[in-house]
């Protein structure tokens, strides 16, 4: 399927990954509707720093309301659905939330994309489905395994558009990204946690367990993933694996960023910062040969490239401004 010229619907367009993949998409020539989460100050979230603001239609509301995801999804050609609430932690204070929003939230995108007959949903889920690597790299038949709130959401989300295909034949792929980083990322996150802590003169980083091994992704990678599912004509009803097939500790990621930084900091342990023991994912390592065979993918980011650019966007003062480094994001 060619993206140009095509009329879609981003749902979470105002966050991290959303708003990198609508500059994208408007530079393919789509006709881009990015879907900001309402709210009475009228801001666009990250949508506001992109360069292309006035080449999109942005649209403020919520994944939440049945009525409202039918009425904006008509007359629209690809969805791709990434509104959702993330952040593992708070999914332990507020679990009903992530359940209203990521398994409720997806249904309505479901129900509005079959009534409208959307051509291509691309569902984004996470490598946090997987769990702890039972075996490595984690291949598309991995088992899952909820081990918080957050995946046990994402898993009723893959599941609800799974079902979606199955009984309805709704033309729908669930894409599973493992780590996305890069500018604009919350600070709740590794990556720019340790570089907003370092950039803001701190000695001493502040994070959790630093043994558990992650599979990350520069955004740009990330979204150029899932707008090559969505290209390609034999994704329906797949689930693919986003990933690079590297894995790295939180402790080496540290001293990478460290040295790129040439900084002299050093980690201490924030008890706050610690999962629960059976609910922490120690191991996640994607194996990202499907998305080759479907498509013509390849991350063009290695790591060490990633952070140096997440690293020169953080170092100016006009972004570092937007966040608040004394205070943990949960």
């Amino acid at each position: 399927m060619d993206i140009q010229g095509k009329n879609i619907l981003i749902t979470g367009a105002d966050g991290f990954i959303g708003s990198h993949l609508t500059e994208i998409l408007v530079e393919k020539g789509a006709n881009v509707k990015a879907l900001a989460l309402y709210n009475s100050f009228n801001n666009w979230g990250w949508l506001e720093n992109i360069n292309c603001l006035n080449e999109i239609e942005v649209i403020c509301g919520d994944v939440r309301d049945p009525h409202f995801m039918k009425k904006i999804t008509k007359n629209t050609d690809i969805i791709f659905h990434l509104a959702a609430l993330i952040a593992i932690p708070f999914s332990y204070t507020a679990p009903d939330m992530y359940i209203d929003t990521n398994i409720k939230g997806t249904l309505n995108v479901c129900q509005a994309a079959l009534e409208n007959n959307v051509s291509k949903l691309i569902h984004t889920s996470t490598s946090e489905v997987y769990g702890t690597a039972k075996y490595i790299p984690i291949d598309e038949n991995h088992p899952i395994q909820p081990q918080s709130p957050y995946s046990a959401s994402k898993i009723g989300a893959d599941s609800i558009v799974e079902s979606f295909y199955r009984s309805f034949d709704l033309p729908a792929c669930i894409a599973r990204p493992f780590n996305a980083y890069g500018p604009r990322q919350s600070a709740r996150a590794v990556i720019p946690s340790i570089i907003i802590q370092a950039m803001a003169g701190k000695k001493e980083i502040k994070l959790g367990d630093t043994r558990p091994t992650r599979d990350f992704n520069y955004v740009k990678d990330t979204c150029s993933g899932l707008v090559k599912l969505a290209e390609s004509d034999k994704t329906a009803g797949e689930t693919i694996n986003i990933g690079s097939n590297y894995e790295i500790s939180i402790g080496d990621l540290f001293k990478l960023i460290k040295s790129i930084m040439n900084s002299d900091v050093e980690i201490i342990k924030d008890e706050q910062r610690i999962r629960p023991e059976k609910s922490e994912v120690e191991r996640l390592w994607c194996d990202n040969t499907k998305i080759k065979q479907f498509t013509d993918f390849n991350p063009e980011h290695i790591l060490e490239k990633g952070l140096k650019e997440t690293i020169d966007w953080f170092s100016m003062p006009e972004n570092m401004k937007k966040y608040k480094e004394n205070i943990y994001n949960v």
